[in-house]
Order: structure tokens, then C-alpha cells, then sequence
């Protein structure tokens, strides 16, 4: 069975590589789908962040990492997946999530949605809230894998890379 992993990945967290670490022991082919999203100003661009992927799964051997546009259950159907996972941290990311879930059941009911709750100590982790304690000089180090904190220590202190 196959799983898609859809996110924006800006950036990747230790949340996200948990999941991803998780999903492998779970299914055949995980397939991380990097969203480009043209109404959002990412901090790294699409190529990066997939490099940023690679990297940090180098030791996993069941991944496949890609990026596309439009809606995810597209995605996923043009990929013949079984499943669509979602990651969640707390309560208020299930409403969203499962309205997600239902919007995509609406579009395709062969696909399924799974939820896996993140461990509790990546559960504070946010793509923003990495962002914003990198911004004003914090460390991340715990909080995303060591390329990513590079990256973000590099644009926050030397400008974009």
C-alpha cells in the first residue's frame, strides 16, 4: 500500500520527519508531495525544500519525494495511492483536518484519509513557529533537522540562500 504526504514542507520540521519516519514502518511507498502554492511566499523555494526532504530521508529507502499543484486528492489519484496522511499536534488541527478529509472524500471516495498523532514532543511544532524563533535569532537546533537549521539560520543572519 502507498501513502501521500502532502504538505508545504516550509520548512520541514522534526514534527514532519517523525510522521515520515512512522509512515515508512507502516506502508510500502511513502510519496512526500511538496505543494507549490502560488498564493503563499515561501522561504524556500520548491527545489530546496525537496533537497531539504532528500537529505533528511536518506536513510529511508521506502520514500519517494515530489512536488505538484492543485488539490491533493488529485494528486493522490494520479498516483493510484490508498491513503492520504495527515499529521496531527493537537485538537484544533483534527477540525481542520477532518474538514479537509470530508472535502476530499466529497471529491474521491476511493481514497481514504489517515490521521497520526505526532509525539508529544514535537507537538508544539509549527512550519511558522520555526520560522519566527529563527527570525529573531532563537535556536532550532530542536526543531528541525540539522540542513533545515542551516538554511534558516543562513537566511535569517546572511539574507535568502
Amino acid at each position: 500500500m502507498k501513502v501521500l504526504y502532502p504538505g508545504s514542507f516550509d520548512p520541514l520540521t522534526l514534527g514532519h520527519l517523525d510522521l515520515i519516519h512512522r509512515a515508512s514502518v507502516l506502508y510500502e511507498e511513502v510519496i512526500i508531495a511538496v505543494l507549490e502554492n502560488s498564493t503563499k511566499s515561501p522561504t524556500f523555494s520548491v527545489s530546496r525544500r525537496i533537497e531539504q526532504i532528500k537529505e533528511s530521508t536518506k536513510e529511508l529507502s521506502k520514500i519517494k519525494i515530489l512536488s505538484y499543484k492543485g488539490l491533493t486528492v488529485e494528486c493522490a489519484k494520479s498516483l493510484d495511492v490508498d491513503f492520504i496522511l495527515r499529521g496531527l499536534r493537537a485538537m484544533s488541527d483534527f477540525e481542520y483536518e477532518l474538514q479537509i478529509a470530508h472535502t476530499n472524500r466529497s471529491i474521491d471516495k476511493s481514497i481514504e484519509t489517515i490521521f497520526l498523532a505526532t509525539e508529544a514532543r514535537h507537538s508544539f511544532l509549527s512550519s511558522s513557529v520555526v520560522k519566527e524563533v529563527a527570525m529573531f535569532g532563537g535556536n532550532i537546533d530542536h526543531m528541525v533537522p540539522a540542513i533545515v537549521a542551516k538554511d534558516l539560520y543562513k537566511i535569517y543572519k546572511q539574507g535568502d540562500i
